[in-house]
C-alpha cells in the first residue's frame, strides 16, 4: 500500500508543470512546459498539438495529434544555436515572412497566479533561454 502511494507521488511530480507558455499558431498550438526531473533538474517539454477534424457537420469528429520533445538544460545553448542557424537560413533563402496576427489563448485564474509567481522569480534572474530568439 505504501509503495503504491509512493509511486503515485513520483508520477504526480513527474507530470508537474513548473511554468508553461502556450503559443497558438493557426491550427497548431505549441506548449512550452518547464518541468522537474526526479533529481530536481528542470527541463523543457515542447509539445505540438494539431487539431484534426474528420467528417462533416454533425458527423464531424475532432481529435488532436500531439508530438513531444524534451530539451535538457545542458543542450539549451546548442539547440538555440541550431535554431538560430536554420531560421536565419530560411529567412535568407525565402525572405522575411509577414507576421500573422494570432489570437491570444485565454488564460485562467490559475495561469495568472503562476505567471505572477514566475515573474517575481524572473525579476531576479537573467533573461530566459527563449528570450534570445529574434524572429
Amino acid at each position: 500500500m505504501e509503495v503504491e502511494k509512493r509511486k503515485i507521488e513520483i508520477e504526480k511530480k513527474d507530470n508537474e508543470i513548473i511554468y508553461s507558455k502556450a503559443i497558438k499558431a493557426g491550427k497548431r498550438i505549441y506548449y512550452l512546459d518547464v518541468k522537474k526531473s526526479r533529481n530536481d533538474d528542470m527541463f523543457l517539454a515542447i509539445t505540438e498539438s494539431k487539431k484534426k477534424v474528420m467528417g462533416y457537420d454533425e458527423d464531424a469528429q475532432v481529435t488532436y495529434e500531439k508530438h513531444k520533445i524534451f530539451l535538457y538544460k545542458e543542450d539549451f545553448d546548442k539547440f538555440l544555436e541550431g535554431m538560430q542557424d536554420v531560421v536565419g537560413f530560411i529567412k535568407r533563402e525565402q525572405g522575411e515572412t509577414p507576421q500573422r496576427e494570432y489570437k491570444p489563448i485565454e488564460k485562467t485564474d490559475k495561469d495568472l497566479i503562476v505567471e505572477d509567481e514566475v515573474s517575481e522569480v524572473e525579476d531576479t534572474k537573467s533573461k530566459s533561454f527563449f528570450d534570445k530568439f529574434k524572429f
